[in-house]
């Protein structure tokens, strides 16, 4: 049953991937097989009531030839609507498996019937709240209105428009057998929708957790930088200003560290481009085990990266970028590629009142420079 509702979520599906979602020849061979399926247990129901009707008909209730005419009606259906699949005519609507109006069809197809088998009009009439329940399933609110409609003006015309006697048999043993019959199997079919309707929620409970869990990881990565892990440069700019915001509304402190790796070209041109991207990874790695839980650290493009620290002041700061700068210096960065050391500079600035990010970051930047112009591998103050 979870499979069976799983292809009736086209609705679902579509509003995932887009109003007209681009269909692949495996979509479509997909789907026509589910139309099948779902047409093959439509005709085995026709067979199932042709079969009560058979009763009735040994009974002498009814002729022969009103089990044979409904079960011939229902199948040839069964079969228009199969080769119109088959075709591919039913991808050309929304709805691809046109659950309205195979409901109406079906719906005036059991009102005739119980216009020209009264006698026996208890097993089409109950065969209405079937079909009705399974349109129900799918159609919209307009949709089920509309075969509503239909149901009610088919009614009314059999039962205000007509004096035929509507008969549920219970005469003779087989009559009652038939009509127990007639009850069971609508109740059966009823609890049947029922659990397809349990198992198409939880298939909709189980595309929400997926779609939750899509746009969670699709946040993530326009926030996060891939290769190392950190925010990328427009999120970390995005930290920086909400960081300024918070503090020109507290008057707190905020400082900024631009780090830049020294030579990092080298490193690439000697060790290669994947001992390279280890380089940065590794020293991402390492600044997130030893940074606060409140300081933000971002790339900022290619090897320089930006580090924000609140609640610092310009000494604080330049203390703790320097423990960074040597815990970086320490590590054993042979184990990649013999012979490779990693060093990085720093430029520290402290916010000034009513400063912006841009004024701000070209202090650090100017501390930057003077670091590395003062034979890199240490940590400079503007």
């Amino acid at each position: 049953m979870g499979s069976a509702a799983s292809s009736f979520l086209g609705p679902i599906a579509g509003a995932l991937e887009g109003d007209r979602p681009r269909l692949t020849a495996e979509r479509l061979a997909r789907r026509a097989r589910q139309r099948r399926q779902i047409q093959s247990m439509i005709g085995a129901c026709f067979v199932l009531d042709a079969v009560v009707l058979l009763i009735y008909a040994h009974a002498g209730t009814t002729s022969v030839l009103v089990a044979t005419g409904y079960a011939l009606t229902g199948l040839t259906l069964v079969a228009v609507y199969v080769l119109l699949s088959e075709l591919g005519v039913h991808e050309r609507f929304r709805d691809h498996y046109l659950v309205a109006p195979q409901s109406a069809i079906n719906m005036v197809n059991l009102l005739a019937f119980t216009y020209i088998a009264p006698e026996v009009g208890v097993l089409f009439l109950c065969n209405l709240f079937v079909v009705f329940g399974f349109g129900a399933l799918r159609t919209s609110t307009r949709q089920t209105a509309i075969v509503w409609t239909v149901m009610v003006i088919g009614l009314a015309a059999l039962f205000l428009g007509t004096d035929k006697p509507i008969g549920m048999p219970t005469g003779t043993r087989l009559d009652r057998l038939a009509t127990m019959l007639v009850f069971a199997l609508t109740i059966g079919r009823c609890m049947c929708l029922g659990i397809f309707s349990s198992s198409m929620q939880q298939s909709l409970y189980q595309s929400g957790l997926k779609l939750k869990e899509a746009y969670r990881r699709i946040e993530q990565l326009a926030e996060i930088d891939e290769l190392t892990g950190a925010f990328n440069r427009r999120s970390i700019m995005r930290v920086l200003e909400e960081e300024i915001a918070r503090s020109a509304r507290s008057g707190s402190t905020t400082a900024v560290a631009l780090i830049d790796l020294d030579h990092f070209k080298r490193i690439n041109d000697v060790h290669g481009h994947p001992i390279g991207d280890e380089a940065l990874r590794t020293f991402a790695i390492s600044m997130f085990a030893n940074i606060r839980s409140i300081d933000r650290f971002g790339r900022y493009g290619g090897e320089e990266f930006l580090l924000v620290l609140p609640d610092l002041s310009q000494d604080q700061a330049m203390r703790a970028v320097e423990r960074l700068r040597g815990i970086i210096a320490d590590l054993d960065w042979s184990a990649f590629s013999p012979g490779m050391k990693v060093t990085i500079s720093a430029g520290v600035t402290t916010l000034k009142p009513r400063e912006n990010s841009d004024t701000l970051l070209a202090r650090a930047d100017g501390a930057l420079y003077a670091a590395k112009a003062g034979g890199r591998n240490r940590i400079a103050g503007a």
